[in-house]
């Protein structure tokens, strides 16, 4: 699994040294962003292919039986390489913390210089999962979807926005910066795949995606 990591780097001597092992310094950053979903042709041929049930229920859901944020080496965990990797001039402290950097969240295109401002959001929300078919899988299998770097699952952005999200598919709620909304709709696409996961979509759901994925 692809995973861009915080890298050290020299500094010079003499008052600068008593900074080493305490500042990580990140070169940024020729992502900035999740993995690139698919196109939209593409897309909508998984889409197609998504099988239609209604969801599940919310009985026996907590988000501990997705475990995050884990450990990704290097004194990291999945949200601080999230952070690293969506940010610009990122400086991290000796345990990975962001310090310093800029995001721009790409949900409303809000532009944060303190982490602390930030989400990292599941994409395809936990909440969501669990009614799509995660209810049935192991733990493991659980703990791989909730700190998904390889695909689209994964991104930071707005916290309050976030948040407003919560537990929401498509058909509910969808980015306010209407320029996003075809990527969103290819990200979830791919995550909910579902072509990779084997998850199921309702109707309402799968409706709302389509016609995004219909006008990109």
């Amino acid at each position: 699994m692809a995973m861009v990591y915080a890298r050290r780097v020299s500094l010079a001597a003499g008052a600068a040294a008593a900074l080493v092992g305490t500042l990580v310094f990140s070169g940024r950053s020729s992502q900035a962003a999740p993995p690139s979903p698919p196109g939209a042709a593409t897309a909508r041929t998984y889409l197609a292919a998504l099988k239609e049930q209604p969801e599940g229920p919310q009985d026996g859901y907590s988000r501990d039986k997705f475990p995050h944020w884990i450990d990704q080496g290097k004194n990291c965990n999945t949200r601080e390489v999230v952070l690293e990797r969506d940010g610009t001039n990122v400086q991290q402290d000796s345990g990975c913390a962001a310090v310093s950097g800029k995001w721009v969240s790409p949900y409303d295109g809000a532009t944060w210089t303190k982490a602390d401002d930030l989400d990292i959001d599941h994409v395809v929300p936990l909440s969501e999962a669990w009614k799509s078919g995660a209810a049935q899988w192991t733990t493991a299998r659980r703990q791989e979807l909730a700190n998904d770097l390889t695909h689209s699952q994964l991104i930071a952005v707005t916290d309050n926005l976030n948040q407003e999200k919560g537990d929401k598919d498509p058909a509910k709620w969808l980015p306010p910066k209407t320029s996003y909304r075809c990527a969103y709709a290819r990200m979830w696409v791919w995550v909910w795949v579902k072509h990779e996961y084997g998850m199921t979509a309702d109707s309402a759901e799968k409706a709302a995606l389509k016609k995004i994925l219909d006008g990109c």
